[in-house]
């Protein structure tokens, strides 16, 4: 079946890297991966204990707000939905923003997501990847060793989080890194919901 390339996007069989800042270096001594906001109880994890989690294999295609598209890269990571075994979330929780490292502040970056999104194995925090042009490796420090949170193909990659650092659940939705600055809070790329406002036209990161 041919792959449906979103509105306004071209192919690419590359994977591009575009990142806001430093590119962080990781240091698994101080590394943990916070699960926080309207939980029971808040809970941080050790770079082992996330490593120890089942993992998930998953061919996943990736949609850029900067008009590229990669089609059928395969990923290795945590499913999201194997953080929820660590906490109770409250009532009417429906949304989470996903954070990664920025500059050196483990929260600087974040992308907000509706939860129900999230369940699938196209919801993961990756570690290495493959493609047809490549066996499976590591994937880079620029592309977020040790862990980058890839989103289903229903979203812009922005929606993602490189050099990932936890998830933060809540009940009522609120604006990520990119969306604070005029980006969509959907972000569906086959609707082509790129920026909050559409006339909003400026520069794509």
């Amino acid at each position: 079946m041919a792959k449906q390339l979103p509105p306004g996007q071209f192919e690419t069989e590359k994977w591009p890297i575009l990142h806001e800042g430093d590119v962080y270096q990781f240091d698994e001594q101080t590394w943990e991966f916070r699960l926080f906001g309207d939980v029971k109880k808040e809970i941080s994890l050790s770079y082992s204990q996330v490593m120890e989690l089942p993992k998930t294999v998953s061919t996943i295609d990736m949609h850029c707000v900067t008009t590229w598209s990669k089609f059928d890269t395969t990923f290795e990571g945590i499913a999201f939905r194997e953080f929820l075994r660590f906490v109770e979330l409250d009532p009417d929780v429906k949304y989470v923003k996903i954070y990664g490292y920025l500059n050196g502040d483990r929260f600087g970056y974040s992308a907000n997501l509706p939860l129900e999104a999230l369940m699938g194995d196209d919801a993961l925090f990756v570690y290495r990847w493959k493609d047809k042009h490549h066996d499976w490796q590591d994937i880079s420090p620029k592309h977020g060793y040790p862990l980058r949170f890839i989103p289903p193909a229903s979203f812009y990659l922005w929606k993602g989080a490189k050099w990932a650092s936890g998830i933060r659940f809540m009940k009522k939705d609120e604006p990520g890194y990119w969306e604070q600055r005029g980006y969509s809070m959907t972000a569906n790329p086959f609707k082509e919901e790129r920026f909050a406002d559409p006339a909003d036209a400026f520069k794509l990161w």
